[in-house]
């Protein structure tokens, strides 16, 4: 016998009630503050700026593009603060759901219910996936009433599509986290796995203009989130696809791992 479905992930989210609260509100902010920023340093201000930067940085940074509001948007909300703020929390979050709570025993109280192992696997993903999805939602509210208010023109369709992207890249990371966690039972090793596969990510994508080499950003889920620029241009299918497919053969292999190993309990 297994107990009624979705207990799991209730307990989850109402646990982390608050902290997703103000993870989400930070969000918001963040977006909101530099959103309003655009209107005092776009256009001809922002050109003349850019002037005075080497040309290489200017393109590793992905600010060419920082003239219009969407590159401006993507550059410092996209790409920057709201990217980092979304992935510091699902990796954080990814990285206790399973091993941190192993660690400290709280999870003995889960499985020595009528609760499966794949049930608590799966529950504790998906409250993970929807923490990202209320984090990229306020983004998302943020930046439409902010770019109706100053009359930014962003496209609705295009910023659906990179909170989109947004999603995927810090649900996989998250994911990451999360399956290192559950396969290991160590916080400190999913942490650290999420943390480096980010700044690879990271690097992977700005450097490969400086460097000359195209394999570099085709190997990196930044790449695959922003490369496209989708909130100027729209939604970028194999991006998005790249992006799913990482998160579901990540997720199958910490199931896998998870199912199978003794637990420190």
């Amino acid at each position: 016998m297994t107990g009624r479905g979705g207990t799991v992930l209730a307990g989850v989210l109402r646990t982390n009630r608050r902290s997703l609260l103000l993870w989400a509100l930070a969000v918001a902010a963040v977006t909101a503050l530099y959103t309003a920023f655009y209107p005092s340093v776009g256009g001809g201000q922002m050109d003349a700026m850019l002037e005075s930067m080497p040309s290489e940085f200017i393109t590793a940074m992905g600010f060419d593009s920082m003239t219009t509001a969407a590159g401006y948007v993507t550059s410092t909300v996209y790409s920057l603060l709201g990217a980092v703020l979304t992935l510091v929390c699902a990796i954080g979050l990814g990285a206790r759901l399973i091993a941190g709570q192993e660690e400290d025993g709280t999870l003995e109280l889960e499985l020595s219910a009528p609760v499966s192992r794949r049930r608590i696997y799966a529950e504790r993903l998906a409250a993970l996936w929807l923490t990202v999805l209320v984090l990229v939602l306020a983004l998302t509210a943020a930046l439409g009433v902010l770019s109706a208010a100053l009359e930014l023109g962003l496209s609705a369709v295009n910023v659906a599509a990179a909170s989109a992207g947004l999603l995927l890249f810090g649900g996989a990371l998250g994911t990451v986290a999360f399956a290192v966690g559950a396969a290991t039972g160590r916080r400190g090793t999913a942490l650290g796995a999420a943390a480096a596969a980010a700044v690879a990510s990271y690097l992977l994508s700005y450097l490969s203009p400086i460097a000359e080499a195209p394999w570099m950003e085709q190997i990196s889920p930044f790449h695959w989130y922003i490369g496209a620029e989708p909130l100027a241009t729209g939604f970028d299918g194999p991006g998005l696809a790249l992006l799913a497919a990482l998160a579901v053969l990540v997720a199958l292999g910490g199931a896998v791992a998870f199912a199978r190993r003794d637990l420190m309990v």
